[in-house]
């Protein structure tokens, strides 16, 4: 069917995203567990800023003014939801810079290493995916029970090991959404993409789980959302001038 071809690429190339991806893991899920689930989400939109530093600084791409722009109200909205969260705690706070961090880097790297390996989403997620499962196995023991009760090695439900089974294949498929759009676009683009699906997520936490949501925190969401709108139609309109440049070239 031609689907998918393994390409020869060096392991050692893809060591460092490899480590990346688990400390993306890491901090985002420490991140859930000490804040609140809105904070959580409005944390993670500061890897779009972050990104746009790292890819200005370190290779040299530029992006226009009404595009940096559009990072001010998402930023904003970050700092009043974080500073109105009822739930703030420093070290809450520590693993989502962290988990900002990391995830900048390893999704500016997944874009990097599809151009500079020249494969394809999935062929950088053939190679990828392995190495960070064997180290991330080297960590479990510091995070999780080995045996008792929900330990790695105690007795697992049927419908605990089903769960979890779910849950890989549904990070396997988050993963690979990951890998192909930032191959097809760019990790900035991912993440406008990315930060529309926490307003679903802010309104089942308040919703199903009664996450507090005071009217601050709520402004913040607001301001954050007008952001990201700004930066898809600044975006829209800078693809459709470039696609008009192109027409008019002889």
């Amino acid at each position: 069917m031609d689907i998918f071809a393994p390409k020869s690429v060096p392991v050692r190339k893809i060591v460092l995203l490899a480590l990346s991806f688990c400390g993306f893991v890491a901090f985002t899920n420490l991140s859930l567990q000490n804040n609140s689930i809105g904070t959580y989400q409005l944390a993670k939109t500061m890897t779009t800023p972050v990104i746009i530093i790292i890819q200005t600084i370190y290779y040299k791409k530029t992006f226009s003014t009404k595009i940096k722009l559009t990072l001010v109200p998402i930023t904003l909205g970050v700092i009043l939801n974080t500073y109105y969260d009822v739930r703030f705690n420093l070290l809450g706070t520590l693993f989502a810079t962290l988990g900002v961090l990391v995830t900048s880097l390893y999704q500016v790297w997944v874009g990097a290493k599809q151009h500079e390996l020249q494969v394809n989403s999935m062929q950088l997620l053939y190679y990828q995916a392995p190495l960070s499962s064997a180290f991330l196995l080297g960590i479990i023991p510091f995070f999780e029970p080995l045996s008792g009760d929900g330990g790695i090695f105690g007795p697992w439900s049927l419908s605990a090991l089903a769960t979890v089974l779910f849950s890989g294949v549904i990070a396997f498929l988050v993963n690979l959404s990951i890998y192909w759009i930032i191959g097809n676009t760019s990790p900035v683009t991912y993440n406008m993409f990315g930060h529309f699906k926490f307003c679903i997520t802010l309104v089942g936490g308040y919703l199903l789980f009664h996450e507090p949501l005071s009217l601050n925190q709520a402004l913040g969401i607001l301001c954050t959302l007008a952001g990201i709108l700004l930066y898809t139609h600044f975006k829209l309109v800078e693809q459709e001038e470039g696609k008009n440049r192109l027409a008019q070239r002889p």
